[in-house]
């Protein structure tokens, strides 16, 4: 691909594939070290995924938070202390586009999959490629721990779609918590509460792909509380198993927690500062995270697995103070700062560099490349030609001592409005969902949202102004004519080359 502009320096290595900035050397070192892995444990890496559900930016300690606001994270905070911290790791603004994204390496508007629903949830994932899928094929063990919320429906469920086994619900939680105290008109009538749980699916799964799906129970109020230690046990049997087998293992690790309504489990109940139960529900997300790398160390193959710790999406406003922090503006359902930049942090003993922190670009898309790339798996043979590849491999980014992000943007879309891209530390705006000043009796959500589309857009220097308060698009004319501004054509360029799924809406 012929560079649009001498200012960047991505470049196409497949046709349907997302450009990256080359890195000759760089690869070829990180693909000697990875060789030198395989030959001394005799397989690929394992790989980790832990993903929260709504956790704030400034929720963990090693981004701000932690003890600052009530609730530490020891073993969160020492998986940047020991790995690498990313401070500029981008999701999609909700929980289904964002877990679209990062299993099959596709924007949403590609994939259709656009907007989380509760109950009923017809969401089709069934012509996805997964990265699950290509791993079980290339001789791991995939599993999806927690919540998919990618589809209800018969044949978009996680054994039909590429896991090889799968313990957790289809939906959200708080979609099974109708008789929460706080909401006596379905807590204290029962006849209504008895039709309630007609609706939806509201089954625990035990599914393995060869056996099908199971009922482990139905999810309620009562034993929603219990769920993440549910899932931390799964997790736990399933990567014992794995290396008891020797069989490498691609994990994803999905917490029902923090989004509300939280209800920590027993143990945690109370134990944070502000004894609150999204603080509490915060240690009792520490607690598992640092009980599954235990079980690593205990193993002996932290050496060889990959762990990735992340965010669906930036806090939720709608139920504050049930909700988490963000230094930024905005928050869940929105395309600003605080809506999709969330925590990313990688921890690979031996083979990461400890207590590295960069602002490289990071899309939740790149780890379906990544994970193809660190399985030896070719990308480009593995996916059909006619379907596009916005994640980007990130391994050399990653596993180098002083990385640079192979990526040189970000695009962002909510649901089906294209919003703006960001290229160094500049973002263009073309649209913006804004949600309020943060004001006591103005703080957010989605129920104060609204769409702003500028005649000619905003864009901000995120150093300068981390919160997007001021527009600097008159005195900085050269970034949307010379990067901004190419990066969108070309972008848009695969957009109608590659026909997506949902019909963009731009302004």
């Amino acid at each position: 691909m012929s560079r649009v502009s001498p200012l960047l320096q991505a470049e196409r290595f497949q046709e349907n594939f997302e450009p990256a900035v080359p890195q000759p050397s760089v690869e070829k070192a990180v693909m000697a070290k990875l060789e030198a892995l395989f030959k001394k444990t005799g397989k690929r890496p394992n790989i980790l995924m832990l993903v929260v559900d709504d956790l704030g930016y400034s929720d963990v300690g090693a981004y701000g938070g932690g003890e600052a606001f009530g609730a530490p994270t020891p073993h969160i905070d020492r998986l940047a202390r020991e790995g690498l911290k990313l401070t500029s790791t981008y999701s999609q603004p909700s929980c289904t586009p964002t877990r679209a994204a990062l299993n099959t390496g596709r924007l949403p508007v590609r994939s259709g999959l656009l907007k989380p629903a509760l109950l009923n949830d017809q969401a089709d994932s069934s012509q996805e490629l997964f990265a699950a899928k290509i791993l079980s094929g290339a001789g791991y063990r995939t599993a999806l721990s927690g919540k998919w919320h990618l589809g209800e429906k018969d044949g978009s469920r996680p054994w039909q779609v590429g896991f090889d086994e799968f313990m957790g619900f289809l939906g959200v939680v708080n979609a099974y918590q109708e008789e929460h105290p706080i909401a006596a008109d379905v807590a204290n009538d029962p006849e209504l509460q008895a039709k309630l749980q007609t609706i939806g699916d509201r089954n625990l799964w035990r599914a393995t792909k060869e056996a099908g799906g199971k009922s482990a129970g139905r999810i309620n109020w009562e034993n929603s509380r219990d769920l993440d230690q549910k899932f931390a046990d799964f997790s736990e049997d399933f990567i014992r198993r794995a290396a008891k087998d020797a069989k490498p293992f691609y994990l994803s690790h999905n917490f029902s927690k923090v989004h509300y309504f939280n209800r920590p489990s027993s143990a945690f109940e109370g134990k944070s500062a502000t004894k609150d139960v999204y603080r509490d529900s915060v240690l009792e997300v520490d607690a598992i995270v640092g009980r599954l790398t235990k079980v690593l160390e205990d193993l002996k193959i932290a050496d060889n697995t990959l762990v990735f710790f992340t965010s669906d999406n930036g806090p939720e406003e709608d139920s504050y103070p049930e909700s988490g922090a963000t230094p930024f503006r905005g928050a869940k359902g929105t395309t600003l700062e605080g809506g999709v930049r969330v925590p990313g942090l990688f921890w690979w003993p031996g083979m990461i560099k400890p207590g590295r922190v960069s602002d490289g670009l990071f899309d939740l898309t790149d780890m379906f490349n990544t994970s193809l790339a660190l399985a030896g798996v070719d990308a480009a043979n593995a996916v059909p030609a006619d379907r596009y590849i916005d994640g980007i491999n990130q391994t050399p980014f990653l596993l180098s001592e002083n990385g640079q992000s192979a990526r040189e943007a970000v695009f962002f879309y909510n649901a089906d409005m294209f919003a703006g891209a960001r290229w160094r530390y500049y973002k263009m705006s073309i649209s913006e969902v804004q949600t309020g000043s943060g004001n006591v009796r103005d703080f957010g959500g989605l129920d104060n949202a609204q769409y702003v589309i500028p005649p000619n857009g905003y864009m901000y220097n995120l150093y300068l102004d981390p919160r997007e308060r001021r527009s600097i698009l008159i005195e900085k004319a050269w970034v949307p004519s010379y990067a901004l501004g190419p990066l969108l054509a070309v972008h848009g360029a695969t957009m109608a080359k590659y026909k997506p799924k949902a019909a963009i809406r731009v302004r």
